[in-house]
């Protein structure tokens, strides 16, 4: 008799461990899915940096310098697509795809964003602004400094170091050979008695055409 009362309590122990086991496990197991895919512009320029965001789960990451993206999810996900510049696009994961992977193309659409105008200043006020701008004391910039080295006297100077070019070489000779022509057969003319000589001498003595060693 003790026997027979042994064995309905292991049956009865092990018939209700059975039904714990199946109220434990659930019915559907989590499907996971690997969404990979590209972002682009409706004229398909790729978009870099676009958040990818998983609404359901609280998770993204986001897209590389290419518009190259990757992203674990569940069936029924609401995946979020934003950037600066473009309207937020929301994309569903099928739910009842049986898909381990999906590959997406997302086309992002520009959006127009305006803000109010703002007038940055330097200065807390105007009054101060208009002082320092009157009394500024401006350096010498390149212009300044190019207007004094056009002066009579340093365009003088530089002149006169500077060599004959080809023009001025071949109008010198021209200027020799006109004077041998003109006093071939006599006596070549001395201009230690031409007033028209010495006042050439004296005007670019008084330029800086010739140096004056004391």
């Amino acid at each position: 008799m003790k026997k027979i009362l042994l064995v309905f309590v292991l049956f009865f122990s092990l018939l209700s461990f059975g039904q714990e086991q199946k109220k434990v496990q659930p019915k559907d197991s989590v499907t996971f899915i690997q969404l990979t895919g590209i972002v682009i512009t409706d004229s398909l320029y790729r978009i870099p940096f676009t958040r990818v965001g998983d609404i359901s789960t609280r998770r993204g990451t986001l897209a590389d310098y290419f518009g190259y993206f990757a992203l674990v999810v569940h069936p029924g996900d609401t995946i979020q697509f934003s950037c600066m510049g473009y309207k937020r696009k929301n994309y569903v994961v099928p739910d009842s795809s049986s898909q381990t992977s999906i590959s997406l193309v997302q086309i992002m659409i520009e959006d127009t964003i305006t803000t109010d105008p703002i007038d940055v200043y330097p200065w807390p006020s105007r009054e101060q602004f208009a002082d320092a701008f009157v009394n500024m004391d401006l350096e010498d910039d390149e212009i300044r400094l190019a207007q004094q080295r056009l002066s009579p006297q340093e365009m003088a100077f530089v002149g006169a170091l500077l060599t004959a070019d080809g023009t001025s070489s071949y109008s010198t000779y021209r200027a020799q050979q006109f004077q041998e022509f003109y006093t071939r057969g006599q006596a070549p003319s001395n201009n230690l008695l031409n007033p028209a000589a010495w006042a050439e001498l004296l005007k670019g003595i008084g330029t800086g055409r010739y140096q004056i060693s004391q």
